[in-house]
């Protein structure tokens, strides 16, 4: 698969994630607690998502670097 394709999925993935923790901040609402269920198995698939997403995108800032320094 192609780096870029799969940097566009996983930032998707990571707003997703963002706009959750924003909801849980602000309102105490947890947007995928309420769609799929307290901790059930595919809320801890999406939660293992995000978490597995922002992991691989820390090596975004050395391509960024990189790619300024070239």
């Amino acid at each position: 698969m192609n780096t870029k394709i799969l940097d566009n999925i996983l930032l998707a993935i990571i707003i997703v994630g963002a706009v959750n923790w924003g909801l849980v901040g602000f309102f105490r609402f947890n947007l995928i607690a309420f769609l799929f269920g307290n901790m059930s198995w595919l809320s801890r698939v999406i939660y293992a998502l995000v978490g597995i997403s922002g992991i691989y995108l820390i090596s975004a800032f050395g391509r960024i670097r990189s790619m300024n320094d070239a």
